[in-house]
C-alpha cells in the first residue's frame, strides 16, 4: 500500500470522477488544477501503483498508449475519436457475437472498439 500523498489523491480522484479512460498527460493536465507541481514521472509511478492494487485498469486500443478508467466498472466498450484521440465510454453491447466465432472455437471473451469523431469534433467538420 502506497502513502496516501496529496499527489496520489489527485491522480486517483481524477480517474476516479474522469467520464472516460484517460491517457496519462490527460491525467497530469487535469491533476496539475489540484497539484500544479506534479510531474509525469510521478503520475506513471502513481498509475502504476493503482493499477496494481486493483483500483484502476488500463484500457488498450491497438496502436495507441493505454488509457485508464477506475477498475470494477460493469462490462462496456470504447469509442475513439480519430479526430481528438480521446477515448469514450460506450453503454451496451451486442451481447450476440457467438455467431462470429469459427466452428469448434470457445469464445471466452471479446473487445470491441468504435472509430470516428466524437460529437465535438463532428461539429467542427460540419
Amino acid at each position: 500500500m502506497e502513502r496516501d500523498t496529496r499527489q496520489r489523491r489527485a491522480i486517483r480522484k481524477v480517474i476516479e470522477y474522469g467520464d472516460r479512460p484517460m491517457s496519462t498527460q490527460e491525467v497530469l493536465d487535469a491533476a496539475q488544477d489540484a497539484v500544479p507541481s506534479l510531474g509525469m514521472a510521478t503520475v506513471y509511478r502513481t498509475i502504476k501503483s493503482l493499477v496494481a492494487e486493483g483500483l484502476v485498469k488500463p484500457v488498450d486500443l491497438p496502436g495507441e498508449a493505454p488509457r485508464y478508467e477506475p477498475a470494477g466498472k460493469h462490462h462496456h466498450h470504447h469509442f475513439h475519436c480519430r479526430a481528438c484521440n480521446k477515448v469514450f465510454e460506450i453503454e451496451g453491447c451486442p451481447k450476440d457475437i457467438q455467431h462470429l466465432t469459427p466452428r469448434g472455437f470457445q469464445l471466452e471473451a471479446h473487445e470491441l472498439t468504435l472509430y470516428g469523431a466524437c460529437s465535438a469534433c463532428a461539429k467542427r467538420e460540419l
